[in-house]
C-alpha cells in the first residue's frame, strides 16, 4: 500500500507569510517527483502559525527520495524549517493502492 505523511508545522510569529511561500514552492516541486501521489499543503485560518501537509508516495522510498531531493533542502530545510518553533510528523500507509497516473 502507499505511503503516507501527515506533517504539521508551527512556525514562529510574523515569519507565516515566508512560511507559506516555501511550502507553495515546496509543493510544486514534490508534484512533480515520479513517486509523489498527493502533496497537499494547508493552513489553519484560526491559528495563522500553524500549518500542515498532506503527503502520499507511492512507497517509503519514494518519501525518502523526497527528503533527499534537491527542493526539499532548498524550500523545506533552507528557508522554512529554520522559521519554525516545532516540527511534527506522523505516517500511515492507505488501506488500498491510489493510481500513479496523473492528469
Amino acid at each position: 500500500m502507499n505511503y503516507v505523511v501527515s506533517a504539521t508545522w508551527i512556525a514562529r510569529a510574523d515569519v507565516e507569510p515566508e512560511v507559506a511561500a516555501a511550502l507553495r514552492e515546496l509543493a510544486a516541486h514534490t508534484r512533480m517527483e515520479p513517486g509523489n501521489l498527493a502533496y497537499i499543503p494547508y493552513h489553519d485560518p484560526a491559528d495563522p502559525t500553524r500549518f500542515g501537509i498532506f503527503e502520499v508516495y507511492t512507497d517509503e522510498n519514494a518519501f525518502a527520495a523526497h527528503l533527499d531531493s534537491p527542493h526539499f533542502h532548498q524550500f523545506a530545510v533552507g528557508r522554512a524549517l529554520p522559521l519554525l518553533d516545532h516540527r511534527g510528523r506522523e505516517t500511515f500507509r492507505t488501506l488500498i493502492a491510489l493510481p500513479e497516473h496523473r492528469k
